[in-house]
């Protein structure tokens, strides 16, 4: 059940950069800009689904908010508390209810370890657990996840992918966190093993309350278990709204290029690809003004994109993007009640400000 009322998580222009050192002495001479101002809410029970290219830095953002790196600047409240500001004791308190799930099913877990060791490492630092009662909840997290509680005496390498995903879907959940975040947790996966994995995400939210940030590059998964889905390029999100609003009606030409390359299952189905022109800028040099204006293909393109820094703005009513060429198309809930078919206000999930 999602609770619009307060988020769970608030983002507020996050920054990271990473430093370029030349030299012996190792002198910066530079900065990727990895995260370059993000916000956004994520409410109790919620998918935020997180797209774009690689090196968009959906992976960055999200290590960010956990602090496993250090951002640059920003605001990052979990429950209204400041993650920023927790000393190593409140970080790994807070931890409990923030965790995370790796996109590599292989090197995410410890080759050394047996598989009841790495989720049961969880319950023994949180203190939740010892002896045989951490044992039979070890026991308790394999069956929950779709495996057999013998396998707790097995090492990670006697497991196929799909397997090794499960046990790490077991660890994020062994100290019943509220928040998980999702790094591309089936992009390694078989199409068939993608879907059983997918399943049991949402299984497990239903029964949980779980809330999923899930960072992912296949845009078919996300539509299928986002509520809403926010896009990013090179460091800043561009497009954000609900799941059905974004599939029905992209307002960014960068979503619309993403969504016109998303595979069709109809063999007799034609669909127009829009070509996006030239690669990815650098973000160690991003470009001035709208950071997609140079591969952009709205026909009314012009010098004032690459002068203007478009803000994350609302075009329509739970639909923001980046871009000076859409206007807002705000109108009442009447007027769009008479243009038929619109669904009601309390549908629409709190969205972020972006000040």
């Amino acid at each position: 059940m999602i609770d619009t009322s307060a988020p769970l998580l608030s983002v507020r222009n996050l920054k990271k950069s990473f430093p370029i050192k030349k030299g012996v002495f190792g002198r910066q001479v530079g900065a990727v800009q990895a995260v370059n101002d993000v916000s956004f809410d994520v409410a109790p029970g919620e998918t935020l689904g997180i797209v774009g290219e690689s090196g968009g830095g959906k992976t960055t953002a999200g290590r960010a908010i956990l602090r496993l790196i250090e951002p640059t600047s920003g605001s990052i409240k979990f429950e209204g508390r400041d993650v920023c500001a927790l000393d190593t004791r409140g970080l790994r308190a807070i931890r409990r209810e923030m965790q995370i799930i790796f996109q590599d099913p292989v090197s995410s877990l410890n080759p050394r370890m047996t598989i009841g060791a790495i989720i049961r490492e969880g319950l023994i630092i949180h203190k939740l657990a010892q002896g045989a009662a951490a044992d039979a909840r070890v026991k308790q997290l394999l069956e929950e996840v779709g495996l057999r509680k013998e396998y707790a005496t097995r090492y990670p390498h006697e497991f196929s992918g799909g397997q090794r995903q499960r046990i790490g879907v077991a660890r994020a959940l062994s100290v019943e966190p509220k928040l998980i975040i999702c790094d591309e947790p089936v992009s390694a996966l078989d199409v068939s093993v993608q879907a059983q994995v997918i399943n049991l995400l949402q299984d497990l939210q239903r029964e949980r309350n779980l809330t999923y940030m899930f960072i992912a590059h296949d845009l078919s998964v996300v539509e299928h278990i986002a509520n809403r889905v926010a896009v990013m390029y090179l460091g800043k999100i561009v497009e954000l709204a609900t799941s059905e609003d974004l599939y029905r009606e992209p307002l960014m030409p960068y979503t619309q290029a993403l969504l016109s390359a998303v595979p069709v299952a109809d063999p007799a189905a034609r669909k127009e690809r829009i070509i996006l022109q030239g690669d990815v800028p650098s973000p160690a040099n991003p470009p001035s003004g709208c950071v997609f204006h140079p591969r952009c293909h709205h026909p009314a393109k012009d010098e004032a994109c690459s002068r203007i820094v478009p803000p994350l703005e609302e075009k329509a009513p739970g639909h923001l993007a980046a871009c000076i060429k859409q206007p807002p198309t705000i109108v009442s809930w009447e007027q769009q009640q008479q243009a038929g078919g619109v669904r009601p206000p309390e549908r629409y999930l709190p969205i972020a400000a972006v000040h």
